[in-house]
């Protein structure tokens, strides 16, 4: 019997030489080393979560806080490197996505016929 956590840990060292994992690695690294990119994402990134504290708290967002929110991702699009990271991390998410559906087909298969 195999331990699926072994397979698991195989799977993630996998995922690390991956063609789309390798260049968001590399796309991080170019924000990281541009203090404007890291800046805009950084600032981004905090202003995101917050709102989504707050959403998940039960609060409604104010107007000019979603206005703030556009605003910051808008600029931070903008940014050539910033914008081939987040392009970066689609492309990951989208082999994340798709090892999962084959991930729990065998669970969805308990159910057909159902």
């Amino acid at each position: 019997m195999s331990n699926i956590y072994n397979d698991m840990n195989k799977l993630e060292a996998s995922l690390r030489e991956t063609k789309e994992f390798l260049t968001l690695k590399e796309a991080v690294e170019a924000v990281k080393n541009d203090d404007e990119a890291r800046k805009l994402f950084t600032n981004f990134r905090d202003i995101q979560l917050k709102l989504q504290q707050k959403q998940i708290a039960g609060e409604e967002l104010l107007e000019d806080e979603y206005n703030y929110v556009q605003k910051a991702a808008q600029l931070a699009q903008q940014n050539v490197k910033i914008l081939a990271m987040l392009e970066a991390e689609m492309a990951v998410s989208n082999v994340i996505e798709e090892a999962n559906r084959i991930f729990v087909k065998p669970i969805q298969s308990l159910y057909d016929g159902l």
